[in-house]
């Protein structure tokens, strides 16, 4: 039987004379849509991964009508891959065809290869789970979050050049905020904008308010009070941006002009309780400004954000507690977003969370589509952890019939849903990825003072120097193997089960943290295998994970009560020195491998790797 493809990717290049492209696959249709730089491109992501196995693929293009009103349509043009022809052509993750001069490019999952069964191993065998999902009846909590509310809705509100493209770009990591692609009073309002780059964001925008621009007020409104009364929170507003630039009073600036009132009568005349936050943009001109006219006055900016931005809004609004902040977006000088992303993300707790569960879903999905804030996805995972699955390291929790794989590979799914790296080949939830972390988290059980000095010692498992091996190397062991523990069914007092499995939520949290710093600037760039093997070592060989280890070993886990247990975990993964640990890792790693090309994919195991 041939091995599920599961296809994650699709890109057709030179298609100049195409207008539409649809894919068919399982009678399922799927558009494929045109790239916004280049219009010989189409392309397509697949959050949730399409399965092909003996079934054909069939793309159904359709040409650019004819210049001449004379001559007939033409039908469109069906393109048909027979699933052969796709594993023949396959190299590494990624099969190339060609039609017409019409080049197709279709990137597949890591290939899943069948389980086999350890010696002496519970006869209760756990298939390889697919992403996202876990057939073996354990269903991530993020998945059925998601499901509730799958994006982050967003309404920005302000007039042209106010600075919304910059903002959006910048918080929710995308290359290109659609917004820069309408010109004032060309947006459709009603339009959703989901960048591939960002699949947990919606963002609606307004057109540019102009002075005297009456419509766009009742537009605006309308679509307000349409998306209150919505039933589905999904398709609810879940926050709205009100921009407006600082203005300098010497250029002849002014805040409140008709536009500006416009926007926050909006605030006024809708009813109901949408979260609404003031923001004053483009804080580093109001800086600029002050140290050239007041130089010797730090008190200045603030002195006049407060009487000529914040005190004008609440006396118009009537409303003194107005929620508000002011930022800057430049590179180099930005200011306040984190303060932005923060507020936010109180005001959605607030008003979507439901208080029997630690997170929600609307919570869960802003936290996921920011791309600035580790703080929040670290408290998000614990929330979403402690919903459900990290109960189970209570000693009277049971999860009968499940082994301890099935166990560790939901939790495992949990934490990376939450963190919403731009993954689309989902490597890290690949079996690879998920047996490197309990492979981790097994040495727990041997961390010894040796393994610390080892740590420091520069040496990769083959015992060559590091900085010698460019690309960042991980052997085969690192990946199989696994201990006889993994394929039992779960047990409440099984030994070391539960300090393991402390151990790889730990360890996990760690390597995602030092991994979101290490491609903070790589924004809209995929994530690579590179980067992950790099955050890996750099954890797998600090300071931090020999602490981590000896803290959790030392740690009476199996006696300890669920809270108690929680509560450990709780503080190990927000603990106070966290950022500077990362730091840490990262410096180290990079003093040993400072050439490293993140954004070039590597294979997991390098292929003159020892065996």
């Amino acid at each position: 039987m041939a091995l599920l493809l599961r296809l994650s990717y699709i890109e057709l290049q030179n298609a100049k004379d195409i207008e539409s492209i649809d894919l068919e696959l399982n009678d399922a249709k799927y558009t494929i849509a045109r790239s916004q730089e280049r219009s010989d491109t189409f392309s397509k992501t697949f959050g949730t991964p399409l399965v092909l196995e003996t079934e054909s693929l069939s793309f159904i293009m359709s040409r650019k009508k004819q210049w001449c009103p004379c001559l007939s349509p033409v039908d469109p043009e069906i393109v048909t891959i027979h699933s052969n022809d796709v594993r023949s052509k396959l190299n590494g993750q990624e099969s190339l065809h060609e039609w017409n001069k019409v080049s197709i490019k279709l990137r597949f999952l890591p290939q899943t290869q069948p389980m086999v069964t350890p010696p002496n191993a519970d006869t209760t065998v756990l298939r390889n789970i697919p992403a996202p999902g876990n057939h073996e009846g354990l269903r991530p909590t993020t998945e059925e979050l998601i499901e509730q509310c799958p994006r982050f809705r967003v309404l920005v509100i302000g007039k042209s050049g106010v600075g919304k493209s910059s903002l959006i770009n910048r918080i929710f990591g995308v290359e290109t905020a659609k917004v820069a692609t309408e010109r004032p009073g060309e947006a459709d309002i009603e339009r959703e904008f989901i960048s591939p780059e960002n699949n947990r964001l919606i963002l609606h925008d307004s057109k540019g308010f102009e002075p005297g621009d009456g419509g766009n007020y009742e537009t605006v409104k309308s679509f307000i009070e349409k998306r209150r009364k919505m039933p589905d929170i999904k398709d609810q507003l879940h926050a709205v941006w009100l921009c407006f630039q600082i203005p300098i009073p010497t250029y002849g600036e002014r805040l409140l002009e008709d536009a500006a009132e416009s926007i926050l009568n909006i605030r006024n005349d809708v009813p109901g309780n949408t979260l609404t936050i003031v923001v004053f943009t483009k804080h580093d001109r109001l800086v600029s400004f002050m140290r050239q006219r007041i130089p010797n006055d730090p008190g200045a900016v603030l002195r006049h954000l407060q009487e000529d931005c914040i005190q004008p809004i609440q006396e118009f609004t009537g409303d003194k507690n107005i929620t508000h902040v002011a930022v800057s977006s430049k590179l180099k000088h930005e200011y306040g977003l984190e303060e932005l992303i923060r507020l936010t993300q109180e005001k959605v707790s607030e008003s979507f969370t439901s208080p029997e569960n630690e997170v929600s879903a609307v919570p869960l999905a802003a936290a996921g589509a920011q791309r600035m804030l580790p703080t929040l996805k670290v408290d998000l995972s614990i929330g979403v952890g402690k919903q459900r699955y990290w109960q189970m390291l209570g000693s009277s929790t049971n999860f009968p019939g499940y082994t301890m794989l099935n166990c560790l590979r939901v939790i495992h799914i949990d934490i990376v849903s939450v963190w919403n790296f731009y993954d689309p080949c989902q490597y890290l939830i690949s079996e690879n990825f998920q047996n490197l972390i309990i492979k981790m988290a097994e040495t727990v059980d041997v961390t010894t003072e040796s393994t610390c000095q080892l740590s420091r010692s520069g040496t990769l498992d083959g015992g060559s120097p590091l900085v010698l091996l460019v690309p960042v190397v991980l052997t085969l062991s690192a990946f199989v193997d696994l201990g006889k523990w993994v394929y039992q069914l779960y047990q409440q007092h099984l030994q070391g089960v539960h300090t393991k499995f402390m151990a790889h939520i730990v360890d996990l949290m760690h390597v995602l943290e030092i991994l979101f710093s290490l491609t903070a600037g790589m924004t809209a760039k995929e994530l690579t295998r590179t980067a992950i093997k790099l955050a890996y070592k750099a954890y797998y060989r600090s300071e931090w994970m020999y602490l981590t280890h000896t803290t959790i070993s030392s740690f009476p886990c199996s006696s300890a009560a669920r809270d108690v247990v929680l509560d450990k975990i709780t503080s190990m993964i927000s603990s106070a020195d966290r950022e500077d640990q990362v730091s840490r890792a990262i410096a180290r790693i990079r003093e040993i491998m400072p050439s490293v090309d993140l954004e070039k994919d590597e294979e997991w195991v390098d292929q003159e790797s020892p065996r």
